[in-house]
């Protein structure tokens, strides 16, 4: 058997499954796309889901690729054996609803023992427990005699993640040989040691899980195969393991010699010559993939492979940083399959510097500082580190938490790792607080401080929505970084750009940066000290890197109905001066693409015949196609040929004049359209009050209008169907209704006071007199106040002179009333303080004049205590 090398079998395996009608796609980013389930890929067939969901249609039913992977669950274990690491490239060929077990199976085999050259009598295929389909294909039809079949249960023949598409695999297994085993008795496929190795899996995506165990038959049936190339590659050169492999050993060796040791002459340098290896293999292809070191996510993940594996090179007595020139050999063996990583390679090394330069400054002092620790915690008899001091560690040393339990689990202690988490969350708290500090100028301090003040942006963007540049800075919203990738948000700076940046009350453009593949979408574009602009947004796909050279292109649509707006907001400014006069005069003003609004001095409300002129004048104008014809020139000149003039405007020695024909002209910074005819219409939709001595009017123009006319006409139409008129009769019907509900009103205040005096009966022999003045107090059955306010008025007159006391319950208050005539009053009686002696005790509250008054209370079954109290508060009244 020939032994190939890993590049030779990565392309053999590419162009064996091309061969079967496959389309070869090229390794995906290591950072997930739209995959929020994910930190990292991790998995041939994770940035493939979307085609296997039917989220979206694939590019082929046939799809092979060599996907760079990383996996950082067992990272502990890295070193310390031969099996474990970080980074690795899994082979896999994919069907989307095409081929299914047949086809798959009898290709493995194919591609195993007559490409590669595998000894068909070495490899043993396995098959989950019920799946005599794929046990009779390799019994059958490949010839593999059913004693070497071996039948496994779901834990390790069956694929599935909680609910969602699943189904049986089946894997082949290599026998490496009895040097590679266990030597025990019966020891065979399944064994953990390592002489039956699994080089191949086959899943055969077929049922759909419910979650709670029930599987449905999937249509669509696919196949997702895998297989790790180094684990592949070390079978193929019957080597000890992954590290023994001929692109990796080329590394590993390198390592040795930077350190000046040998490979398997001392078990410890052993785990750090292979955690370096492997670790700088994950951080040269991380970096290619533009994740950059931070203190979180995937970042976080970087900047710990990196120092643990600084550290473990100091442990080997390597001096200074070492790790950009081994990424340098990483390169050499991979950019066969990979040619980014040449192109790449100024990028990654120069990322390696500066993070292994950022940690060399501060671990001497930190391990120095960990040792002090490990002295105190001897003495105290513990061996348990104070989560605090190990947060110290980490906040002002740089060691993640990681790191400093990796050395002290080396010596048997351990890490209060909840009192760590407490620390961590205080700083959190007092940096959110922080975050309110200001910078020298007063303003509040932003990562945009930090960027070089030499850096400047040229703007293009009058005259072409597009442009070529090369991008200058990239920051996060925290730090300045050397690459933003898929899913980062942040802020993008360029040396030209035809993206206009919120200023004048001019918003900024929106739109898109590429770079080959990958997109970065612009969300708004801000204009900082030193004429930078800055491009706020998203990378949507791939990575960006500084220096790289770019693509910019400006949302047209969005920026011409800008335009339209800014235009329009000049033919307003003049329009009103022209029809309320010339104190009119610019406070503020707002230009976005979907509306308006402008700011001026006046000290009145604008009537409606205002408005309606104003909006004439301007749509006049727009109808007239005035040409806008922008000009640049010297201010006093400017100011000469009558250009206005913001109040208290700062302006430079040139600037730019915007005149609309005869009509407006203006100093402005901003864009506009190319004739007034281009607004197509203008529509104020509304004009108020926002500060003494200053209106605001909002409006629309072009599309705006129109979808503001269809807005209005559904309405409209709306109102007209529940009328079951039709529009144009629909103010004649609601007139007719108008009159219908004041009759029906009217009907109804007149049945309800004659059902409130039906209720009550005939009262009047309930009429008491004291002291000479005569007293109605009577209770009325759910009544409201108007109700009572008229029986008050009828009884009054009935009663001819006195006074009427009444009282009703509705919904669970009370309402209480008291009407006094002339002549009681003159003899002392007082409505408002006779009611407000009576709601006190219904617990309530109230009062009103000596004629009449009316309270509220929340005790119904008081009504009658308060009746009584009239009689004893009225004679406290009477002279």
């Amino acid at each position: 058997m020939k032994k190939y090398g890993v590049n030779e079998l990565r392309r053999m395996f590419l162009e064996f499954f091309e061969s079967k009608g496959h389309l070869a796609l090229k390794s995906f980013s290591l950072v997930p796309h739209n995959d929020k389930s994910l930190l990292l890929i991790n998995a041939g067939m994770a940035p493939l889901k979307p085609y296997f969901t039917g989220a979206e249609i694939p590019p082929s039913k046939r799809v092979v690729t060599c996907q760079k992977c990383i996996r950082t669950g067992d990272i502990e274990n890295v070193g310390k054996t031969a099996r474990h690491g970080t980074f690795f490239e899994m082979l896999g060929n994919f069907s989307f609803g095409d081929y299914f077990k047949k086809e798959a199976l009898k290709w493995s085999w194919e591609f195993l023992t007559e490409v590669v050259g595998l000894d068909p009598d070495r490899l043993y295929p396995s098959v989950y427990l019920e799946d005599d389909d794929a046990f009779e294909i390799w019994n059958k039809e490949i010839g593999i005699p059913a004693e070497r079949i071996f039948r496994f249960g779901k834990e390790d023949n069956f694929w599935e993640h909680g609910a969602g598409p699943c189904g049986p695999c089946s894997e082949v297994y290599y026998d490496r040989g009895e040097k590679y085993g266990c030597g025990k008795e019966g020891c065979t496929v399944g064994c953990d040691c390592d002489r039956y190795m699994e080089v191949w899996n086959d899943v055969f995506t077929q049922f759909e899980n419910d979650g709670e165990g029930h599987y449905e038959e999937l249509k669509q049936k696919n196949i997702d195969t895998g297989m790790g190339l180094e684990r592949l590659a070390v079978v193929v050169q019957d080597v000890d393991s992954i590290f023994d492999v001929d692109t990796i050993q080329a590394l590993r060796n390198k390592v040795c010699e930077i350190a000046g040791v040998i490979y398997k002459e001392n078990q410890d340098k052993d785990v750090s010559i292979r955690l370096i290896t492997d670790h700088i293999r994950s951080a040269t292809f991380m970096i290619s993939d533009g994740i950059m070191p931070t203190n979180e996510g995937r970042g976080y993940v970087l900047r710990r492979l990196i120092r643990r594996a600084a550290r473990h090179g100091r442990l080997l007595g390597i001096k200074g940083s070492f790790l950009s020139g081994l990424s340098a050999t990483v390169i050499e063996g991979s950019k066969d399959g990979y040619p980014e990583l040449e192109e790449k390679k100024d990028f990654i090394a120069k990322v390696l510097s500066q993070e292994e330069e950022k940690f060399n400054k501060t671990i001497d002092q930190g391990l120095e500082i960990l040792a002090g620790l490990e002295a105190d915690m001897k003495e105290k008899g513990s061996d348990m580190l104070d989560g605090r001091e190990a947060f110290t560690l980490y906040d002002t040393y740089g060691f993640p938490l990681d790191l400093t339990k990796e050395i002290l689990e080396e010596k048997g202690y351990k890490i209060d790792e909840e009192g760590f988490k407490e620390a961590m969350e205080e700083q959190r708290n007092k940096a959110r607080k922080a975050r309110e500090v200001t910078n020298y100028m007063g303003a509040d301090a932003t990562v945009y401080d930090e960027i070089d003040p030499s850096v400047t942006t040229e703007f293009a963007g009058y005259d072409s929505l597009t442009g070529e540049s090369e991008l200058t800075v990239l920051t996060t919203e925290k730090e300045i970084t050397e690459a933003l990738s898929d899913g980062e948000h942040g802020t993008v700076f360029v040396n030209r750009t035809p993206f206009y940046a919120t200023m004048g009350g001019q918003e900024g453009d929106k739109g898109v940066i590429t770079a080959g593949d990958s997109v970065f979408v612009v969300e708004d574009t801000i204009k900082l000290l030193g004429g930078k602009y800055g491009h706020v947004g998203y990378v949507e796909k791939g990575m960006f890197r500084t220096g790289d050279p770019v693509t910019l292109s400006v949302d047209s649509k969005s920026r011409l109905n800008t335009c339209k707006n800014h235009s329009a907001t000049h033919l307003l400014q003049k329009a009103l001066k022209t029809v309320l006069g010339t104190h009119v005069e610019q406070k503020g003003s707002l230009v976005a693409p979907d509306r308006l609004r402008f700011d001026f001095a006046h000290f009145a409300p604008m009537t409606s015949e205002e408005i309606s002129r104003v909006e004439d004048l301007v749509n006049q104008e727009i109808q007239a196609s005035l040409p806008v014809i922008t000009e640049v020139m010297g201010i006093e000149e400017a100011k000469k040929s009558g250009a206005m003039a913001l109040f208290g405007e700062k302006y430079g020695d040139s600037v730019r004049v915007v005149s609309m024909g005869d009509f407006s002209k203006e100093l402005c910074g901003g864009t506009h359209v190319s004739n007034t005819g281009v607004i197509t219409a203008f529509k104020i939709v509304s004009e108020a009050g926002v500060a003494a001595g200053v209106r605001r009017i909002e409006a629309l123009t072009g599309d705006g209008v129109f979808a503001y006319y269809r807005d209005i006409e559904e309405k409209l139409m709306q109102a007209a169907a529940l009328l079951k008129s039709v529009p144009g009769d629909v103010s004649e019907k609601i007139r007719h209704l108008q009159a219908e509900v004041k009759a029906l009103s009217s009907e109804n205040e007149s049945l309800k006071s004659r059902m409130a005096a039906d209720s009550l009966g005939n009262v009047m022999d309930q009429v008491a007199e004291v002291k000479g003045v005569k007293l109605l107090a009577v209770k009325a059955e759910d009544v409201d106040m108007n109700g009572l306010r008229d029986l008050g008025d009828q009884l009054k007159e009935k009663l001819g002179d006195g006074v009427v006391v009444l009282a009703s319950s509705t919904g669970g208050k009370v309402n209480l009333l008291a009407m006094v005539t002339e002549g009681a009053m003159k003899k002392g009686a007082h409505a408002g303080n006779l009611i407000k002696g009576m709601a006190a005790i219904v617990g309530g509250g109230g009062g009103g004049r000596p004629n009449m008054a009316q309270a509220g209370g929340r005790n119904p079954e008081k009504i009658g205590d308060a009746l009584k109290e009239a009689a004893v508060l009225l004679e406290g009244q009477i002279k």
